[in-house]
C-alpha cells in the first residue's frame, strides 16, 4: 500500500499543476487589448468591441524630460451606447471614467495652462459640452464618483475644446505624450472623441 502513495501524490501534483497552468493561460488570453498588470490594466488603441465586462481598473504612465505622469482610472467601454449627451451628461461635474475620480499623479510641477501645480496626486475632473470641456484638477484626490467634489478644492481649470475624430476607441483610454523635452500632452480619448491637455515640465 505505502509504495504507491508517492506515485498518486505526484499524479495530483502535476494535476494541479496543468490545471492553474490552463487557468493561468485562459486568463491571460481574455485580456483582449488590455495588457495584464498588477496596478490595473494598460488600456491599447481599440477599435473593436471586447468581451470583457464592467468597467476594467486601467493605468498610464509616461516621462517627460525628469518628470513622471502617472493616471489611474476605471475604463468603461461603449457598447453601442450615446456616449455623450446620452450616458455622459453635458454640464455635469464627471469623473472623467468610472466608479472612483480619476487620479494623476506627477512627481515634478507642472505647468498646465498658465497655473504651476506642484509635484503630487490629484483628482482629475471634466465638465463636458457640446462644443468646450472643462478640465479640472482637484486636490482631494480620493474620491468616489463626485459625491464630495468640491469646487473649492480646485487647483486648476482650463477650457478646451475637444476634438471628433473619425478613429472609434472602444475603451476609455488615457496616454501620457511627449512633444518637447520638457512638454508633453495628456490625451483622453472615448468613442470618436479626444481631449488633449497640454502641459509643461517646470523647475
Amino acid at each position: 500500500m505505502i509504495k504507491f502513495v508517492a506515485p498518486i501524490i505526484l499524479a495530483v501534483l502535476f494535476g494541479c499543476s496543468g490545471k492553474a497552468e490552463q487557468e493561468s493561460n485562459t486568463t491571460s488570453s481574455t485580456a483582449g487589448t488590455a495588457t495584464k498588470e498588477a496596478e490595473g490594466v494598460i488600456i491599447e488603441p481599440q477599435t473593436e468591441a471586447d468581451t470583457l465586462k464592467g468597467s476594467l481598473k486601467a493605468y498610464t504612465s509616461g516621462k517627460i524630460g525628469d518628470a513622471t505622469v502617472t493616471i489611474h482610472y476605471y475604463s468603461p467601454a461603449v457598447r453601442g451606447r450615446m456616449i455623450w449627451g446620452g450616458l455622459v451628461a453635458y454640464n455635469n461635474v464627471w469623473v472623467t471614467g468610472a466608479h472612483r475620480a480619476t487620479s494623476i499623479e506627477f512627481d515634478k510641477n507642472l505647468k498646465i495652462g498658465d497655473m504651476t501645480l506642484e509635484a503630487g496626486k490629484y483628482a482629475f475632473f471634466t465638465i463636458p459640452g457640446e462644443k468646450e470641456w472643462i478640465t479640472i484638477i482637484n486636490k482631494d484626490w480620493n474620491q468616489h464618483l463626485t459625491d464630495n467634489y468640491d469646487e473649492k478644492n480646485d487647483v486648476a481649470r482650463l477650457t478646451i475644446t475637444p476634438v471628433i475624430g473619425s478613429t472609434h476607441q472602444e475603451r476609455l483610454r488615457y496616454s501620457i505624450n511627449p512633444v518637447t523635452d520638457t512638454s508633453g500632452e495628456i490625451k483622453m480619448h472615448w468613442s470618436k472623441l479626444e481631449l488633449v491637455i497640454p502641459f509643461s515640465v517646470t523647475n
